[in-house]
């Protein structure tokens, strides 16, 4: 069973007999002597996808599931819904973009290294891998002998997504984004 300490973005639990995935971690240190650290943490509903806020002490402990974790490819999009291949017995598994939220930026065709978490055979959720490489499709023309460091301009992605970049980069380079924290690391 998990601590409230140990808890993790995308980690899952059991919260009143419902599987619930950590959207984000907010870590408050009171100056206090004695005082107890508190974790605010905000989840996800890995059925309803409804959003549940809750706060813990680090010593509290919450509820495990039985939860399968299985590497998975993104293969295609059946109309709305993304659908992912388990590489091993290539069995297929339909998301909804409500489902994956945020994460549906970073989806290209073809994506390996996702992993994906089944809850009694069902998938509801992945973890992206921490870096995907993308392509720009919009941003301001490259600026001749522009530097390395500091300046950055927006630049809009093949998947929609936008992030800051080094004003020398163009349209039709590719790019590695950091997934967790939505950023610009390099060329690919």
């Amino acid at each position: 069973m998990p601590k409230a300490s140990d808890l993790k973005r995308g980690s899952v639990v059991e919260i009143n007999g419902e599987p619930y995935i950590v959207i984000n971690i907010d870590v408050k240190a009171p100056s206090s002597r004695g005082a107890n650290t508190l974790y605010k943490v905000r989840f996800n509903n890995a059925r309803t996808k409804q959003k549940l806020d809750e706060t813990y002490k680090g010593e509290d402990v919450l509820g495990d599931i039985d939860l399968e974790r299985r590497q998975l490819q993104y293969s295609y999009k059946d109309g709305d819904d993304f659908v992912f291949m388990d590489e091993e017995d290539y069995s297929q598994y339909n998301l909804s973009p409500d489902s994956l939220g945020e994460q549906a930026q970073f989806i290209t065709d073809g994506l390996e290294g996702i992993m994906g978490m089944l809850v009694e055979g069902a998938l509801i959720g992945i973890e992206l891998p921490q870096s995907v490489v993308l392509e720009i499709v919009e941003t301001a023309p490259g600026m001749k002998g522009a530097s390395a460091s500091a300046r950055t301009k927006p630049a809009t992605c093949s998947t929609g997504l936008v992030v800051q970049v080094p004003e020398y980069l163009e349209v039709g380079e590719r790019i590695k984004v950091n997934t967790q924290e939505v950023r610009y690391m390099s060329r690919a």
